[in-house]
This record gives C-alpha cells, structure tokens and sequence, in this order.
C-alpha cells in the first residue's frame, strides 16, 4: 500500500462561505480530519497534490502534517460540485496501521473471455467495486478478475473471489460479471391478408352491382337489351297485322 506525505493549513472559520469561496479559488481545499476518538481538524490541503495522489491510488494511506501535529488517514468521502463537478471537499479519517478498516475497491476484469470471444456472447460487469475489510497497510490497488474461461450463460460470484489477505464484505451470491448470449432480431412477418405493396386493386365479383349502379336504373336508365319495357312489343318482333275488309 502506497503511503504518502501531504503538508496541511490550519483553517479558522471553517463555516464561513467567503472563506471557503476565497479557499478554493487560491488552489486549494478544504477539509477535516476525524476519527479515533480525537477532535476533529479544519485544515485544506493543496488540490493539485490531493489529486495526484486520487489518480495513483484512491485507496492511499496519507499523512497529513499539519501546525501542531500530524495524522495517517484514508480519503473517507469527497464533496464535488453539481455543476463543475470539481472537488471541494474531503473528510479524512484517521486510522491505526494495527486495526482493520473497510474500503471499496476496484474490479479490473483480466483475460480475453472465452465466451465473448468464441461464442460471441456479450461480457455484462455488473459489480465494478467491492467492499472489503482488511489491515490499512494490505488494502489491494484494485482485485484482478480472470474471465478467460468463462462461457455464454456462466458468472462470477462475490464467493467466487478469492483475496486471501481481506475479507469480501458483499452478499456471496452477487454476480460480479457474467456472459450472456446475443440478442437475436426478430423480424415481424406481415398478417394475414395484408395488401402487398403495389398490388391491383380487388375487382368487384361478377353479378354484384357497384356503388350507384341500382340507383341509376331507378332514374329512367335504358334497361337491359332483351328486356322490353312495360306495355311495349320486344325489339325484333313486329306486331302482327290483320288484313283491311274487302268493300
């Protein structure tokens, strides 16, 4: 475990905002130390060094001297900005290199998996931090994970992790990363008796009258061929005629 030196300045009137305001725009950051039973600290510390040592580890044990005393800690939480999303608060917190302490730590999946790489299933990391308990001075950077023989449907549980010098604090039976096979695209097959694009439109059944057709014969229309109107000799059929009387 890295361990690091950070210089820290006393702070009067931590609750004063034009201080804080006046704090953060010199480059640095306010924060307080507590823990142990001891009285808490206002200080700030430089926020180039405090991110150098984040970005290294975030899990470092630091010490923090300051005007009157010094103290190892560990970053217990940090404050950001909703908009910037800048740091602009730490609480450290005191700890004894002796007595265990519980921290979150990274997953890092290691290995070409099996699974995604020959089945083509899909890697899911489910849990990218796990909560161990361990002594200050064997808190890991991080917990490798070897995913190369894991297969389509298979995956890591938290019980499947084996870190001998820490104690996995998570329920066992959560799935850190598992693989699942492909989605498949399913395609929508067109309903029965839909119209096909561009297709002819229906013809009217033989015998059926279209719309208007019977209205039309009602409003004086010739009638059919071969079907003399009412009180009128068939076309093609003269009357017959009776011969004059002699005089």
């Amino acid at each position: 475990m890295q361990q690091t030196i950070i210089s820290a300045e006393m702070r009067d009137n931590a609750g004063v905002r034009s201080k804080l305001t006046a704090c953060r725009a010199g480059g640095r950051i306010p924060a307080v130390i507590y823990g142990l039973d001891k009285k808490p600290v206002s200080v700030t510390v430089d926020a180039k060094a405090i991110a150098a040592v984040i970005k290294a580890d975030p899990n470092a044990i630091i010490t923090i001297k300051y005007a009157g005393g010094e103290d190892t800690v560990i970053i217990k939480a940090t404050q950001r900005h909703p908009v910037t999303d800048k740091r602009t608060h730490f609480d450290f917190y005191r700890i004894s290199l002796t007595e265990k302490i519980k921290v979150k730590v990274h997953v890092k999946l290691v290995g070409e998996c099996h699974g995604a790489k020959v089945q083509g299933g899909l890697v899911e990391h489910t849990m990218r931090e796990l909560n161990i308990s361990c002594l200050p001075t064997e808190i890991p950077h991080e917990i490798e994970l070897d995913i190369t023989d894991l297969h389509i449907n298979h995956s890591l549980r938290v019980k499947d992790i084996k870190y001998a010098k820490a104690e996995l604090l998570d329920a066992p039976d959560q799935i850190v990363v598992s693989v699942t096979a492909p989605k498949e695209e399913k395609v929508e097959e067109p309903l029965a008796g839909a119209a096909v694009a561009g297709a002819e439109p229906e013809v009217i059944a033989k015998g059926k009258k279209e719309e208007g057709e019977e209205g039309a014969a009602k409003d004086g229309a010739k009638p059919a061929a071969g079907k003399p109107e009412a009180g009128k000799p068939a076309a093609g059929k003269p009357e017959d005629k009776k011969p004059a009387p002699k005089k």
